[in-house]
């Protein structure tokens, strides 16, 4: 949007001088494209204090204002809208301002600016990522860079679920089918190596469960008596009480599986500044439950347990601590965020969870309120739907799960394809050929997940997103390579300046959109969403390849048009490169 500081000035005066009425705040927004103009007032808001016809006002307002503001070349009114035209000066100065900046459209934060913790990917220690942790890796990261594009202070974290029954079912199957096996010895990452254990443990469970119901046992005594689940659950108290054995074969495993994860999460482009284990905060929250049971915050049954009641709040009672003594998921979230408020200063917390556990987080947040922490009101959920695909595409080994590492070869197989197809790539070497199907591949992937409210349940088509029309990442990237090619040609125009400049209306169109960058960075940030930086992107580059296709650059008769036009694809291609950065995706320079 334009700077509109000296405007509301001039307006005011305007108000003063006609109506005698001191107004300070007005509403603008951008000119609809039916109508000529560049920036419109809504004047219906100022009825409240000018009791007159909303079109005498606007008609009013913009003859004082083409009168006596330079910059205003003249207005048009369409009921209670004032559409005001700018001067080609004002436009070149507005051009001139943003394409100086450095990080145009970024704030830097500063020591006293809020400080955020985002958690994200959060996965069990039994299983590698699958789709469901893409979309969740990729909301999470970007939601971060967002608000730190925005002049936040940001931590990414996650909290990785690396104890419980599950973990120790990939141990035990390991431990009596696994005859020594290794991710090394099986050439296998070391997450999918103790999958394919949990997997083999639950075959196993299942083929002793069949014989137990064989021999008369009814379904649910049959998985009780199950001997593979007894063992595993003697395992988890083993863990749990410290048996060498159980802990040296837990923190190899686990160990395995941290690796693999490394190398999906370098792969994707995200990254943490601190990892929290459930294995040291499924106890933290104990100590505050009891300070809250003192404080009448939470009440004891009968039995032991300690619930809340949120019956007043519309909600219902829930457990915080089981009647042995042991904790819940709630408790463990209630010591993690007071200990990451603890260890950070943070005063705000982002948490990238599925829909599905909405009720939780309402739960979770309200009791951190009603135990008096000033920071549990800066706290977001940020929920998201589910992601399916086509039915038959991509599954993996077990037919339910669509693993990451599976999705982002078929996403780079794809790209490889069209790409071949599209037959572009002639002087690649080989390596900058794989570089680019990844960069092309991934970024399809990215842009399809993040172009979506994060709310909404996406159907993923593969081949879909990798199209290089219409509203996907490779359309967006290919627009990038196209303003390369340009500023390559024409490196020696960027330097140069211009005094005076007559626009054209498709330049026009392209500053407006360049100015609406930072406010759009902010309204992302407030309302945690990637979907509106990618959809500015798509539009940005719509309206730049309606300008290239319509208005020579290189070629343009005068030396000013060559310069300002080369320059206007120059700082299109840095928002561009940063809008994709805040997404997680690669731009690449040739394609």
């Amino acid at each position: 949007m334009f700077n509109t500081d000296f405007l509301s000035s001039k307006i005011s005066a305007a108000l003063k001088e006609l109506y005698q009425v001191d107004v300070q705040d007005f509403e603008f927004q951008a000119t609809r494209k039916e109508f000529p103009g560049d920036l419109t007032l809504v004047v219906f808001s100022l009825l409240r204090h000018i009791k007159t016809n909303p079109v005498k006002l606007g008609e009013d307002i913009g003859a004082f204002l083409k009168k006596n503001v330079d910059e205003v070349d003249n207005f048009n009114v369409v009921k209670g809208f004032l559409n005001l035209e700018f001067s080609d000066a004002y436009f070149l100065n507005q051009f001139k301002a943003i394409h100086s900046k450095e990080e145009y459209g970024l704030v830097a934060p500063g020591e006293s600016s809020p400080r955020i913790m985002v958690e994200y990917s959060s996965p069990n220690t039994n299983k590698p990522l699958h789709l469901g942790h893409i979309r969740n890796n990729l909301l999470g990261f970007s939601v971060a860079e967002i608000l730190k594009a925005a002049g936040n202070q940001v931590y990414k974290t996650q909290i990785i679920n690396d104890r419980g029954i599950h973990i120790c079912k990939s141990m035990l199957a390991w431990q009596k089918f696994g005859e020594g096996e290794t991710p090394s010895s099986s050439n296998l990452k070391g997450d999918k190596l103790v999958g394919a254990y949990y997997v083999k443990f639950d075959q196993e469970y299942k083929a002793q469960v069949n014989e137990l119901k064989a021999k008369g046992l009814g379904e649910k005594e049959a998985k009780e008596q199950a001997p593979l689940l007894k063992e595993a659950k003697k395992m988890l108290q083993a863990w749990e009480a410290g048996d060498k054995e159980v802990l040296a074969l837990w923190e190899k495993m686990n160990q395995w599986v941290y690796d693999g994860f490394e190398q999906t999460y370098k792969r994707l482009g995200v990254n943490f500044d601190k990892n929290y284990y459930e294995s040291d905060t499924y106890l933290l929250g104990k100590e505050v439950v009891k300070e809250g049971l003192e404080k009448g915050v939470f009440y004891k049954k009968e039995d032991g347990s300690v619930w809340i009641d949120l019956t007043d709040e519309g909600l219902d009672e829930k457990i915080v601590l089981r009647s042995d003594g042991t904790a819940v998921y709630m408790t463990q979230d209630i010591g993690t965020a007071i200990q990451r408020v603890n260890d950070y200063s943070i005063n705000g917390m982002v948490y990238t969870v599925g829909n599905e556990q909405d009720y939780h987080f309402k739960v979770l947040f309200l009791i951190l309120k009603k135990l008096g922490y000033a920071w549990a009101e800066h706290l977001y959920h940020l929920s998201y739907g589910m992601v399916d695909l086509p039915s038959g595409k991509m599954k993996s080994r077990e037919g339910t799960v669509v693993d990451a590492d599976d999705l982002m070869d078929e996403m780079t197989q794809t790209a490889q394809k069209i790409s071949d197809d599209l037959g572009k790539l002639e002087g690649f070497s080989l390596q900058e050929k794989e570089e680019l199907y990844e960069t092309i591949g991934l970024g399809a992937l990215k842009y399809y997940i993040l172009k979506v409210d994060p709310r909404k349940r996406i159907l993923f088509n593969p081949e879909e997103s990798v199209d290089f029309q219409g509203n996907t990442g490779p359309f967006v990237q290919y627009t990038y390579a196209r303003i390369q090619s340009i500023l390559r040609k024409g490196e020696k125009l960027l330097a140069q300046t211009v005094e005076d400049y007559t626009f054209e209306e498709k330049e026009k169109t392209v500053i407006k959109h360049l100015l609406a960058w930072p406010e759009t960075i902010q309204l992302a940030a407030k309302q945690y969403s990637p979907a509106i930086v990618a959809n500015y992107t798509y539009d940005l580059v719509r309206d730049f390849n309606s300008f290239y296709q319509n208005v020579s650059i290189l070629a343009a008769e005068q030396e000013d048009q060559r310069i300002l036009r080369v320059q206007l694809a120059q700082l299109t291609g840095a928002v561009i490169k940063s809008a994709f950065k805040l997404l997680g995706i690669k731009v690449p320079s040739q394609m």
